[in-house]
C-alpha cells in the first residue's frame, strides 16, 4: 500500500486502474501479486483510502485521488486501464484521461464493451496519437483475482507494451502451462472474441439448466441426485467450470426457513442478462450465421422473465395427457444430450468467428482463441483442448464437427441426444436448446433440404428467382407461375 503523499508514491507505476469495483480490485490485487506496481483511482475516491487499508495493505498499489496524480505517477508509455462499466462511462473516463496523456501512451479498456465502440474509440484516438485497446477479460471475481482469460485487441503498436503484465496475470493452461491471453487482432476483434465467449456462457448455462429440469421432472431426482449426477460428470467430456459450479449449487442448503433447505429452490426462476448473449446473436443474424443454439439461450430468459403471465398460463394451457415413464437410461442420455450440444454450441461460435474474420479483415487464430478459454474464463472446459489440435491441425477446418474427434463423440452421443429431446416434448418439458442444437445438426449433415419450397414460395409471390440443381450456382432462375406474370423478375439478395 502505499498512499498519497508518501516518499513511495514518487515510484513509477507499471499500470494505472481506474475502478475499484469487484473486478478492478482484483486485477490490482492480481497485479501486484506478480509484482506489478499499480496506481488506482476511484471515482469516489474514499474507495481508494477503504481499498489502501483494506486488501491493498501491504502491497505495491499507489492510491491517487485525480486521474492527473494517477497518469504522473506511470512510467512512460503511461497504461490505463478502465474496469469501469460499458457505454457512455467508458467515453466519459476516455476524456478524462486524454489530456494527461502523451503520445504513445496507451488506454485500456477491460470492461464488457460493444466491439463496434471499440472500433469508434480505436479510430478517435488515433487521431490524437493514442493507442487503445479492447481487452475481453473473463473469469469473475475469482479468475479476476488468481488469474482471468484475457482477449487483448485493437492497435497492435500497444500489445508488445502489455504482454508481460497480461500473460503474467492470465490463467495458464493446466498441462503447458500456456498463457491464456494471446493477441487476438486488430480492431474491435478483441471485445468480439469476449463477446462470441459470452454467448456461449448463455448456451452453456442453458444445457445446464434444461439438463436439470428433465432430471428433476422426468427422473424425478432430488437436489441431492442433482448434485451427484453433475458431480459425475465433472470429470470426463464433460469436465468443465460451469459443470464444476451446477454440482455445487445443488449441494448448498441455507437461508431458507429453517436454514436446511436447498437454496436453488428458493430462487425465482427468471433469469437476468446484461446484453451480450444479444449482441451475438444480433450480430450473426448480420453475418448470416446460423447461431441457432445461442438465440435460443437469450430467448430462453425472455421467456423466464414472464413470470407473472407464465403462472396465469399454467392454470389455462393444456400439457401432454400422458407423460412416458423415465426410461432407466435417462440420466446417460441427459449426458449425451449435454455433451452433444455443447459441442454444437462451440461450433457454432467458431462459425461466427471465422465469418467475423472475413467480413472485418481480422486475423483471427482459432486454435490460440481456443487456448485463451482453456483456462480463467466461463466457459472453461477440457474438450477446449480437442478444439485447439482441431485448428492446430487444419487452420482451415470449415468446421469444427467435421474434426474427427468431434465427429465420433457427436455419433457416439446421438442416440441418447434423440431420445432426450423427444421425450422433453413427449413430456412438456422445454429444451429449447437441446432440440434447436439437434435441429441444427440434422440440417448441417442434410444434403438436401426443404428450402427448395421456400424458394418456389419466394418467386411466385415475389419473383425473387431461385437457382437450380440441373445448373451452375448463382444462376438464377424465374417462373410465371399463374400465367398471369411477366418475365421480370425481382433482383436477387441474401438477407
Amino acid at each position: 500500500m502505499v498512499k498519497k503523499g508518501s516518499d513511495a508514491c514518487k515510484a513509477k507505476g507499471d499500470i494505472g486502474l481506474i475502478g475499484l469495483a469487484v473486478m478492478g480490485e482484483n486485477l490490482i490485487l492480481n497485479m501486484a501479486n506478480h509484482g506489478f506496481t499499480v496506481c488506482c483511482y476511484n471515482r469516489t475516491t474514499s474507495k481508494v483510502d477503504e481499498f489502501l487499508e483494506g486488501r491493498a495493505k501491504g502491497k505495491t498499489i499507489i492510491g491517487c485521488y485525480s486521474i492527473e496524480e494517477m497518469v504522473a505517477n506511470l512510467a512512460k508509455p503511461a497504461r490505463v486501464q478502465l474496469m469501469v462499466k460499458a457505454g457512455e462511462v467508458v467515453d466519459q473516463f476516455i476524456e478524462q484521461v486524454i489530456p494527461h496523456l502523451s503520445a504513445g501512451d496507451i488506454i485500456i479498456d477491460g470492461g464488457n464493451s460493444n466491439w463496434n465502440d471499440t472500433d469508434r474509440r480505436i479510430a478517435y484516438l488515433k487521431e490524437k496519437g493514442i493507442l487503445f485497446l479492447g481487452t475481453g477479460v473473463s473469469g469473475g471475481e475469482e479468475g479476476a483475482l488468481t488469474g482471468p482469460s484475457i482477449m487483448p485487441g485493437g492497435r497492435t503498436e500497444a500489445w508488445p507494451h502489455v504482454r508481460e503484465i497480461f500473460q503474467s496475470i492470465c490463467a495458464k493452461e493446466a498441462k503447458s502451462g500456456a498463457p491464456c491471453c494471446d493477441w487476438v487482432g486488430d480492431g474491435g476483434s478483441g471485445h468480439y472474441t469476449k463477446m462470441v465467449h459470452n454467448g456461449i456462457e448463455y448456451g452453456d448455462m442453458q444445457l445446464c439448466a434444461e439438463a436439470y429440469f428433465l432430471l428433476k421432472h422426468i427422473g424425478r431426482f432430488d437436489n441431492q441426485k442433482v448434485h451427484e449426477c453433475f458431480t459425475k460428470w465433472r470429470t470426463g467430456d464433460l469436465d468443465s467450470f460451469l459443470i464444476d459450479i451446477t454440482a455445487d449449487i445443488f449441494a448448498f442448503k441455507g437461508e431458507g426457513p429453517s436454514g436446511q433447505e436447498h437454496l436453488v429452490d428458493y430462487i425465482l426462476d427468471a433469469a437476468g442478462q446484461k446484453g451480450t448473449g444479444k449482441w451475438t446473436s444480433m450480430n450473426a443474424a448480420d453475418l448470416g450465421v446460423p447461431l441457432t443454439l445461442v438465440s435460443e439461450a437469450v430467448f430462453a430468459r425472455c421467456v423466464s422473465s414472464l413470470v407473472d403471465e407464465r403462472r396465469e398460463a399454467s392454470q389455462i394451457l393444456a400439457g401432454p395427457a400422458d407423460i412416458p415413464p423415465a426410461p432407466a437410461t435417462l440420466e446417460q442420455d441427459i449426458r449425451d444430450a449435454l455433451l452433444a450440444s455443447k459441442i454444437i454450441s462451440y461450433a457454432q461460435g467458431f462459425m461466427l468467428l471465422k465469418q467475423a474474420a472475413v467480413e472485418y479483415k481480422w486475423n483471427l487464430q482459432y486454435g490460440n482463441i481456443a487456448l485463451m478459454w482453456r483456462g480463467g474464463c466461463i466457459i472453461r472446459s477440457v474438450f477446449l483442448g480437442n478444439i485447439k489440435e482441431a485448428y492446430d491441425k487444419n487452420p482451415n477446418l470449415a468446421n469444427l464437427m467435421l474434426d474427427p474427434w468431434f465427429t465420433n463423440k457427436l455419433r457416439e452421443c446421438s442416440a441418447g441426444w434423440r431420445r432426450v429431446v423427444a421425450l422433453g416434448a413427449l413430456s412438456g418439458v422445454p429444451t429449447p436448446c437441446f432440440s434447436s442444437a439437434l435441429s441444427f445438426y440434422d440440417g448441417y449433415r442434410s444434403a438436401r433440404t426443404s428450402a427448395n419450397l421456400i424458394q418456389a414460395q419466394r418467386d411466385y409471390f415475389g419473383a425473387h428467382t431461385y437457382e437450380r440443381i440441373d445448373k451452375p450456382r448463382h444462376q438464377m432462375s424465374h417462373t410465371n407461375w399463374t400465367g398471369r406474370g411477366g418475365t421480370t423478375a425481382s433482383s436477387s439478395y441474401n438477407a
